[in-house]
């Protein structure tokens, strides 16, 4: 017989399936909303369908701060996000961390078709992303030259490493021309040696971020020998250049976090390395102190003298535990001696203690067995005293028969045995009465009820 799981165990295995499905883990869905509820803890609940096809979709009130406009019923958009299962119903839906409008479908077409392309050439494969270096000395930004990405980044490299070199391209971000002058800020900066590169903007329209998703940014990521961040847009928003370079930021002030060491917790990790490695050489140097003592101490016991000493203590040690063997030896017999005495004596009080128990037990069944046997013997006799007093002659009379006689004293048994006008004695319970039989009736053998005849 095949196993049997239950419901949960299902549901939990079919999640582990979605979970570990990397399309479903990052997917953009378009559809027309349906059922939309806006709930009171800010969750927003609604259903994307299509013709002859719908899914459940949920944007938790974390994720609704980056809405920008209210979700209607019969609204077309775009959702952004991962296809789970929820156990507790066993359904699956869309976790949706983003939406837009769905009024720019050429975009989006070529944003995926470019991405796809791309992707089959390998730029996206995770063999060709370079590490990003640590303790980075020169930081090139290719970003707009005003604004508040290139000030974001400025303040938090300052802030985490005072002595930071940045080196800024100021590259046009959007508009034409802006992907060729992204490509030629990377290039120039990848020549003059950085140690490591930040390409990005801030947020704005797919529009606006447009410049990211050319094919010649894209390029320019995969060929530059410089470790390089992409950090485009706002969390939500995914570029191709995101796709291209070897790591990516959710912002430009999280790309300047990635790319450049907070330089007090340099120090202060450096600190802790410095005191950790003044204690464990003080800590070697004490072991090998020790390690010497232990060296010496050996050699002078492995001498003659020690030698010596060593043998004349052993000879005390061993005299002393003879003398304690025998002591030990001695007193271990007397006191097996002792209690094999008290063990007899035991043996003997409690085997006479037994006996006379035994014998009063005896005594006592024997007494309550005659008894018993005398009741039952009194109780026999006035059974048979009663059957026998219930048979006497007496009790017959005295329950009204009459026992009767002829003249010469001879009993009769039989209405048979009397002659008409013959003279019979007849005895009661309290006397007898002397009669002439007048007439004689002989009874059927029905008894007293049966048929008469006379004799």
């Amino acid at each position: 017989m095949s196993s049997v799981y239950s419901v949960s165990q299902v549901n939990a295995y079919i999640k582990q399936l979605f979970s570990t499905d990397l399309l479903l883990r990052r997917v953009y869905i378009r559809g027309e909303i349906s059922n939309c509820k806006y709930h009171g803890s800010g969750h927003i609940y609604f259903s994307l369908k299509e013709e002859g096809s719908q899914i459940r979709c949920i944007m938790f009130s974390s994720s609704r701060k980056n809405l920008n406009f209210r979700l209607e019923d019969g609204m077309r958009i775009i959702a952004f996000g991962s296809v789970s299962v929820y156990e507790r119903d066993g359904s699956y839906q869309l976790y949706c961390t983003a939406a837009r409008p769905d009024g720019i479908g050429a975009l989006y077409e070529r944003y995926e078709a470019l991405k796809r392309k791309l992707s089959e050439m390998g730029m996206f494969a995770e063999e060709y992303k370079q590490p990003i270096p640590r303790y980075i000395t020169r930081l090139g930004v290719v970003t707009a030259p005003t604004g508040a990405a290139v000030q974001d980044i400025i303040t938090v490299a300052k802030r985490r490493n005072p002595g930071i070199q940045i080196i800024l391209y100021p590259a046009l971000v959007q508009g034409d021309g802006a992907a060729e002058s992204i490509a030629r800020g990377i290039r120039i900066l990848d020549q003059i040696g950085v140690d490591t590169i930040i390409a990005g903007r801030g947020g704005g329209s797919i529009e606006d971020l447009w410049a990211f998703n050319e094919e010649t940014v894209a390029r320019a990521i995969f060929n530059c020998r410089t470790p390089l961040i992409s950090a485009v847009g706002h969390e939500t928003d995914t570029t191709i250049a995101d796709f291209a370079a070897d790591l990516r930021a959710p912002t430009p002030s999280a790309a300047a976090e990635l790319a450049v060491d907070d330089m007090v917790q340099v120090r202060i990790a450096l600190r802790q390395s410095r005191v950790r490695l003044s204690v464990l050489m003080k800590q070697r140097a004490d072991y090998e102190r020790q390690k010497l003592d232990s060296f010496r101490l050996k050699l002078r016991m492995n001498g003659p003298e020690g030698r010596t000493r060593d043998a004349r203590q052993r000879l005390s040690h061993l005299q002393d535990r003879i003398a304690m063997l025998a002591a030990s030896r001695v007193k271990e017999e007397r006191h097996r001696a002792e209690g094999l005495h008290q063990l007899l004596e035991h043996l003997f009080t409690e085997k006479y203690r037994k006996s006379l128990l035994r014998t009063e037990q005896l005594k006592e069944r024997l007494n309550r067995d005659m008894a018993e046997r005398i009741r039952m013997e009194k109780h026999r006799m006035e059974l048979i005293r009663s059957r026998l007093d219930a048979l006497s002659p007496e009790a017959m009379l005295d329950r009204g028969y009459v026992y009767a006689q002829d003249e010469e004293g001879k009993a009769l048994l039989s209405a048979s045995q009397v002659e008409k006008g013959e003279r019979i004695l007849l005895y009661m319970k309290d006397g007898s009465v002397r009669a002439a039989a007048e007439e004689i009736r002989l009874h059927s053998a029905a008894g007293f009820g049966g048929a008469e005849t006379d004799a």
